[in-house]
């Protein structure tokens, strides 16, 4: 018997006073049975690093999504669609192999990569040469620390306020606040 997803939800308000980006959010997180707290953490703080592009990039006019994550390897960790259907944006959390980011970069606008966990030093440097000819991919690098700190965070309902400033994210909830510094690779 095959074991179910454990649901969570979140209210997510979110301050990015980089991109004058300020909205709630709503958000419903499916955690796979392999997936741990800090990995689902992290895709919750990707998106609301990126949640910014729902303005920016579709003028308010479009979906940011959870995808299916662990569930179906094609499907992004995160998406943004925009109302014709075109993904604009596509997410990956973690250290995905290079073939299916270039198919993600075939099918998106714009691909980002967000690695956590002491093994992503190991990973980057032996897939940096594969990714450096993909344009449209961003890859950004959050600290071990940083990461396993967000697992505080996490409850089945959590009410968070997210808070984007000097590229910086500071997520704060009823146990904590963390601020996680992303670094870009690429």
């Amino acid at each position: 018997m095959a074991l179910k997803s454990t649901i969570f939800k979140a209210h997510l308000a979110i301050a990015d006073i980089d991109h004058g980006y300020y909205a709630d959010h709503q958000l419903t997180l499916a955690r796979h049975p392999s997936e741990t707290d800090e990995r689902m953490m992290v895709r919750l703080a990707a998106l609301a690093l990126q949640a910014h592009e729902l303005q920016d990039t579709c003028q308010g006019d479009g979906q940011l999504a959870f995808g299916a994550g662990l569930s179906d390897p094609e499907d992004p960790d995160i998406s943004l669609t925009d109302f014709t259907g075109r993904k604009r944006l596509w997410i990956e959390v973690g250290q995905p192999e290079d073939k299916p980011l270039a198919k993600a970069c075939s099918r998106a606008d714009a691909v980002v990569v967000y690695a956590f966990a002491h093994a992503a030093e190991v990973w980057w440097k032996g897939i940096e040469n594969k990714l450096s000819r993909l344009d449209r991919l961003q890859v950004w690098r959050l600290p071990a620390g940083e990461s396993q700190a967000l697992v505080q965070l996490a409850e089945r309902s959590m009410q968070l306020q997210a808070t984007v400033q000097d590229g910086a994210l500071t997520l704060s909830g009823a146990a904590a606040s963390v601020t996680v510094e992303p670094q870009r690779w690429k």
